[in-house]
């Protein structure tokens, strides 16, 4: 499990950051301010051009591979889903100490929450460990063996 969680969080990490560098770089795109085909196409053009969005794609398609990564080594969704929620710590951490942006208390309550959780998420995972199931040569009778 610690192997699991190791990956989750180097995930998470990635997953922080693709989000500072997608949040820089639409400012650079600017404001989208209005709905119409020639707005939704400049807006593209810009994104797809710009170096901070395209840097925040491949940070989040990494976080994307790391989840792929985690499933296929038979961890149960109903654990490492959740467990993403963390993702919204590290992003919260990484707009106040990196984007500057103020956070309120309230905010920090839900990010102190969100703690709460995954750690009862990881104690659930802890405390439902199953046991091995005992080797070939053990299971089978002493004539046999």
């Amino acid at each position: 499990m610690t192997k699991l969680l190791t990956i989750l969080l180097i995930g998470l990490v990635f997953e922080a950051v693709g989000v500072v560098y997608l949040n820089k770089g639409l400012k650079q795109v600017g404001e989208v301010h209005q709905i119409s085909v020639s707005e939704v196409l400049r807006v593209i053009k810009s994104g797809v051009t710009n170096p901070n969005i395209l840097l925040g794609v491949f940070f989040e398609a990494v976080f994307f591979g790391t989840l792929l990564v985690l499933m296929s080594k038979g961890g149960e969704v109903s654990f490492i889903w959740p467990l993403t929620a963390l993702g919204f710590v590290f992003t919260t951490l990484a707009a106040r100490f990196i984007l500057h942006e103020n956070v309120p208390l309230v905010r920090w309550g839900g990010v102190l929450l969100i703690m709460l959780g995954a750690a009862l998420i990881t104690y659930s995972e802890k405390k439902e460990e199953k046991p091995k199931p005992p080797s070939a040569a053990t299971s089978l009778p002493p004539a046999a063996q």
